[in-house]
């Protein structure tokens, strides 16, 4: 991807840990300046420190993605800032509560569906006109493996991951005519944050559902979710829209 990413400008939303931190310090890598949303303040500032270290531009702005407020304040930020948004990473979530269907709480239900899906939703409603503006650009949301497959004990969940699927596609046919392309990744078993704790629990053999075999044999890595999603921002991926691409070491191809 030689010199596509620089002098452009990249927004992150969940950049303070996980796959939003290594996608943000890849964009930077490349030769991106970054915009990164988050909550937690601390790790942000912490990821603002990393992509500094690579020799690229940085600025953490605090956002919650649920609240259109502060998802308009960090798009226009990002826009005061650098003067124009060429990419975003719609990448915030939360696992929420684990609970069958009928045992869900409304309050896990919404804020998961809050989060997950909305939170999504309102990030393209704020950056397509940007980058309308500028003449198109590029935009990946985050799915999951669930918003392929379902999953016992996590109905909010993957409702919430399955939307953004077909609000990928949706959004992707809408703006396919005026140079912004709209795509997913659906990472599978991931070491973050998320899933550390399931993945210690199997392997001292203690977890209630152990995790699943990957058929590439080991558990993915944040980098390798944000190598994806550089490529489908790239010029290469430039005949790529509303596609949905799984990133789980082949685990819904069995």
């Amino acid at each position: 991807m030689p010199e596509h990413f620089v002098g452009k400008v990249a927004l992150v939303t969940g950049g303070s840990s996980g796959i939003g931190r290594a996608t943000a310090v890849a964009f930077a890598r490349e030769g991106a300046k970054v915009v990164i949303g988050d909550i937690l303040v601390e790790s942000g500032q912490e990821t603002v420190r990393l992509v500094e270290q690579t020799g690229a531009e940085a600025i953490f702005t605090k956002a919650d993605v649920s609240s259109a407020a502060d998802v308009e304040a960090l798009v226009n930020e990002a826009v005061e800032k650098y003067g124009h948004l060429d990419f975003a990473f719609n990448n915030a979530g939360i696992r929420g509560m684990e609970a069958t269907t009928t045992e869900c709480t409304e309050e896990n239900w919404n804020q998961t569906i809050d989060i997950n899906l909305e939170g999504v939703w309102l990030c393209m409603k704020y950056e397509i006109p940007q980058m309308l503006k500028h003449g198109g650009g590029a935009i990946v949301n985050t799915s999951s493996v669930i918003g392929l497959v379902g999953m016992r004990n996590g109905p909010a969940y993957a409702a919430s991951k399955h939307g953004v699927v077909g609000l990928t596609k949706a959004a992707a046919l809408e703006y396919a005519e005026m140079g912004i392309r709209i795509n997913a990744v659906c990472p599978g078993f991931i070491r973050t944050a998320m899933t550390e704790p399931a993945i210690i629990a199997t392997a001292q053999g203690r977890a209630k559902r152990p995790l699943p075999k990957m058929p590439i044999g080991r558990i993915g890595t944040p980098e390798e979710v944000a190598e994806a999603v550089l490529w489908l921002c790239s010029d290469a991926a430039s005949f790529v829209t509303g596609h949905i691409m799984a990133v789980d070491g082949g685990w819904v191809a069995q």
